[in-house]
């Protein structure tokens, strides 16, 4: 996929991953989307990005709100035209610390559930469709380890993945004859104020950095074939940087 003069979409672009791709994706010559809930966390991203030479347009929405969905894919079209890459990072992991399913709130479930997954389904149909007439498109869903493992305190969370995960294949299995391909993206534990807020015990130095983890992923999707599940920690890039 040759990213220069990509219309690109990125949720949950206020910090973490979501930040490092917005940066990675404009340095690769991608005309960026960024969508966050924080408008100034975003506007200091797009600022960033725009300093070093990126195209980068800041929309404020949640992406776990209905009524933003359309509005989110009409903003994005609008700025940059119709879309060739939807990356699906906004997260959420629900009530903090976290806590074991007999103590989890339904509400707490069903909000995790909606920004993570229905959330994602939403704004693809969205886009997809735009995506499949044009004959091209790609749609990464950011994962987790907790979509294939059963891990004590991460039952929201992980149910969610395994959910978004399978959303993703159903997606592919519907819509690759039609030239839009789904990627499943786990990129493994980072140094992020999400995994500090899940495991605040957790040694920050032995965690990957969201921008190295951003660059295997712009690598992973320059690749003209890429498998539809990647684990970024041991992915070894084809691609040089």
């Amino acid at each position: 996929m040759n990213l220069k003069g990509t219309s690109a979409l990125v949720t949950g672009a206020s910090r973490g991953l979501g930040a490092a791709l917005v940066h990675a994706l404009g340095k690769a010559g991608a005309r960026v989307v960024a969508v966050a809930r924080s408008r100034e966390t975003l506007q200091e991203v797009v600022a960033s990005a725009r300093a070093e030479g990126a195209e980068v347009h800041p929309l404020v929405a949640d992406v776990g709100d209905k009524q933003a969905t359309y509005a989110i894919a009409g903003s994005a079209a609008a700025l940059v035209g119709p879309i060739d890459l939807l990356i699906h990072n906004a997260s959420t992991l629900g009530a903090l610390p976290l806590p074991l399913l007999l103590d989890t709130e339904c509400e707490d479930l069903q909000r995790v559930l909606e920004v993570n997954v229905v959330g994602p389904f939403r704004l693809t149909k969205a886009v997809a469709g735009s995506m499949a007439a044009r004959g091209q498109g790609t749609v990464v869903h950011i994962t987790s380890d907790a979509a294939v493992n059963a891990y004590p305190r991460w039952g929201a969370y992980g149910v969610s993945k395994a959910a978004l995960e399978h959303l993703g294949r159903t997606w592919g299995a519907e819509l690759a004859e039609r030239g839009v391909r789904f990627l499943t993206v786990d990129p493994g534990e980072m140094d992020t104020r999400m995994h500090a807020d899940a495991m605040p015990e957790a040694d920050r130095a032995a965690l990957a950095r969201p921008g190295e983890v951003a660059r295997k992923l712009v690598q992973l999707l320059q690749q003209a074939e890429a498998p539809a599940r990647v684990e970024l920690s041991s992915y070894a890039p084809a691609v040089s940087p």
